[in-house]
Parts: C-alpha cells; structure tokens; sequence
C-alpha cells in the first residue's frame, strides 16, 4: 500500500491600486502593489502629442500600463533579491 501525501494549498491575496490624475495633456499614475509581505509603488506619466486629438482614456491605458510594467520590473528585481538572499543563507 502506498502512502499518499498532499501539499496543503496556499492561498494569497496581493492588492493593486492604481490611481490615475488628468492635468491638461498629461496623465499621472500612482500604482500600489501589496503583496501582504511587501509594498511596491511607482509614479508614471503619459503625455499627449499635442497633434493628437484629446482622448483620455488612450493616455490612462499608456501611464497605466507603463505603471505595471515598472511594478513587475520591480517585483523581478525583488524576487532575485530574495533568492540571492535564500541560497546565501542555505549555504551556511
């Protein structure tokens, strides 16, 4: 008879804000990550040409998306971080 072992599940809930500000032809973004073990913030912007016609909603998706893409470069940056860190310790 073979024994079987289960892995108990993990669960976890990160928060993302991401707040966006209109001043004129620039959009402003200040992005929340909180994972529960760590908090990850940025600030990105977006401007339009100035021979593009007015529509807001295309400069919230470019200052947003340029937001999470510096919070995941952020998140790479602190996991490497943490893993480096893990070997260093398991090496003693």
């Amino acid at each position: 008879m073979t024994a079987h072992t289960t892995t108990p599940t993990r669960t976890k809930r990160w928060s993302l804000r991401i707040d966006l500000f209109e001043e004129g032809d620039t959009t402003k973004v200040h992005a929340v990550l909180d994972t529960g073990d760590n908090t990850l913030e940025t600030r990105t912007t977006a401007r339009r040409n100035p021979g593009d016609p007015p529509v807001p909603e295309i400069g919230d998706e470019y200052a947003a998306a340029r937001a999470l893409i510096d919070l995941g470069q952020r998140l790479l940056r602190a996991g490497r971080s943490d893993s480096a860190a893990n070997d260093r310790s398991g090496a003693g």
